[in-house]
């Protein structure tokens, strides 16, 4: 018996890795249309990744979190995104395909691994549109006095019984709507929709260049030097912290990081759209780099001018940027944020839902998911009705999901799919076919439990208290001395493997300690995600493994045939 059952558990643990077979010759082929450029990659990965970061998040994280410290999270923010973006773009050059990190998944670590990241990869993009839509509305609305909020609560109460506070207090008609129009707009096809996206971006880009300009003209030096008497004598500062550049310390501008870090969700898309890009192992890194270095330079200098034109205690949350330019006497600048908030919010909308029938697509190919997701139009030559349902699904999340529900679900989904792209390329490197891959499995694995132990650490010692215990702070030492050494012996000895056909593919630098840091970050925000995010995310998983258990995992086999060149 104890035999039968060896014999059951060896045939399922390798069922639950094998892997898709992908080479430098046929990661080219695609049934999709061919035709973005760099230009349109760029303006995809602008247009998804450059919305809320401005409009909200900027005053937000100013205010309560770094005060003009902000532009320092946000560009140690944008240095960590770079960090998964670096990962992205070897992967994206290697395996140019739809699905992005679950395809990398499928071809380097196993079918198990890829169903969880693609499930997750649908979670990011489905709850990212409605967040997105549900932002554009909130903007709008603040512009016109909330009588947008105000008619929807009257009218639109949500109908049934709301335990937790699980779902929004109304009904958000204008997310619901705006998501459905435009999903419609990418069923047309591909270009359409990137012509779309390019337009949103160049109005939403103009309108950032218009408020750094003028606000540069308001500029107060003294904003960035408030001292704490000055802040004593005024009776209507609640929460100001100590003044200065870093009013609530570095640990401050560390935690507006951690949240700043969202700002820059989005780059992904450009990987996935591998199979419809034009000479994608050039594309793709190019693309992702311009994106992150563009949306971190306009992330530092709109955060620099808004806390240069207004004291950061006094910035106004639901609408930082109108409010801090109509106090400078600067009230025309309005339109151009009305239009760059419009816009930029929308582009984030496309960002979202163009990807989504992607990952739809390719599941559905290699048989994880149901047949007609894989369905391509004849005429616009897209996967419509992955495009069409999944609009659909995004479009009932921003009906009935607030926004800040909305966010914590999109962080967790993101941070899985960019450890997975990041273990992605430690195991492509240093995996060999002469070796045991039980020996790589178990370094990787102790590495990670190090990193969980160590980020528990960070977060329940060093930041939840005053005062750190010296044994404490011994134990992390200890154990960081344990986790570079066994970086350094298990790794940095080792040869990489790199093949011949890598001359025109993009190599992430600094292997390995870049994606092992990479993935440190990742596990941190996780850790610092709310008890209830997690619920919903088990919930989520318990859905998607009921899908593969009872469906894709029998699909799969008949899909999966090695292909060797």
């Amino acid at each position: 018996m104890s035999i039968e059952n060896n014999n059951f558990i060896q045939r399922t643990l390798a069922v639950l890795s094998r892997r898709k077979r992908i080479t430098a010759a046929n990661a080219l082929h695609s049934q999709l249309r061919r035709c973005l450029t760099v230009i349109d990659l760029t303006t995809l990965g602008i247009g998804s990744t450059l919305g809320a970061g401005i409009y909200i998040l900027a005053g937000t994280v100013a205010r309560d979190l770094a005060g003009p410290g902000v532009i320092l999270s946000f560009l140690i923010a944008g240095i960590a995104s770079l960090f998964s973006g670096l990962c992205y773009a070897e992967l994206g050059s290697k395996y140019p395909r739809a699905g992005s990190a679950y395809v990398y998944s499928y071809v380097i670590i196993g079918e198990l691994a890829a169903f969880i990241t693609g499930w997750n990869l649908i979670l990011e993009y489905i709850v990212g549109a409605a967040s997105a839509a549900r932002a554009w509305t909130s903007s709008v609305d603040s512009i016109i006095n909330f009588r947008m909020s105000l008619f929807f609560q009257t009218n639109f109460p949500f109908p049934f019984p709301n335990p937790f506070d699980m779902f929004a207090p109304y009904m958000d008609i204008g997310a619901f709507g705006l998501t459905l129009i435009t999903t419609m707009i990418l069923a047309i096809g591909v270009k359409e929709s990137s012509r779309t996206n390019n337009f949103c971006t160049l109005v939403n880009l103009i309108s950032v260049a218009i408020i750094i300009i003028s606000g540069l003209f308001k500029v107060n030096t003294d904003n960035w030097h408030i001292s704490m008497n000055e802040m004593k004598l005024n009776k209507t500062i609640i929460r100001a912290g100590t003044g200065g550049f870093l009013p609530y310390s570095f640990s401050g501008v560390l935690s507006g990081a951690a949240t700043c870090f969202y700002a820059f969700v989005g780059f992904d898309l450009v990987a996935t759209t591998g199979e419809e890009t034009e000479n994608p192992r050039r594309a793709i890194p190019i693309s992702i780099c311009l994106v992150l270095f563009i949306c971190c330079f306009v992330y530092c200098a709109v955060s620099a001018v808004l806390t240069l034109i207004v004291p950061y205690y006094s910035i106004r949350v639901d609408a930082s940027l109108p409010d801090a330019f109509d106090r400078v006497g600067l009230s025309h600048v309005k339109i151009a944020i009305t239009l760059g908030a419009v816009t930029g919010l929308t582009s984030s909308i496309i960002g979202s839902l163009f990807p989504l029938p992607r990952v739809l697509y390719s599941m559905a190919s290699d048989g994880l998911l149901f047949p007609i997701f894989s369905k391509v139009s004849n005429r616009s030559h897209t996967p419509i009705y992955s495009t069409l349902i999944g609009g659909f699904l995004a479009a009932v999340m921003a009906l009935v999901f607030d926004l800040l529900t909305l966010v914590e679900m999109l962080s967790i989904g993101t941070l899985i799919a960019y450890t997975q792209v990041a273990l992605a390329v430690l195991i492509s490197r240093y995996e060999t076919i002469d070796d045991s891959s039980y020996e790589l499995t178990k370094n990787i694995s102790s590495i990670i439990v190090i990193i969980i132990i160590l980020c528990f650490i960070s977060i329940y010692s060093f930041e939840q208290h005053d005062y750190i215990d010296p044994l404490i702070l011994l134990i992390f030492l200890f154990l960081l001395y344990i986790l570079i050494n066994m970086i350094y012996k298990n790794f940095c000895s080792r040869k990489q493997n790199i093949s011949d056909e890598s001359g025109n593919i993009f190599l992430t630098p600094f292997v390995p300690w870049l994606p092992i840091f990479s993935i440190f970050c990742n596990i941190y925000l996780m850790l610092k995600l709310s008890f209830i995010t997690w619920i919903r995310f088990i919930l989520w998983m318990i859905i998607g493994f009921s899908i593969y258990f009872f469906y894709g995992m029998q699909q799969a086999g008949k899909y999966l045939f090695p292909v060797f060149i």
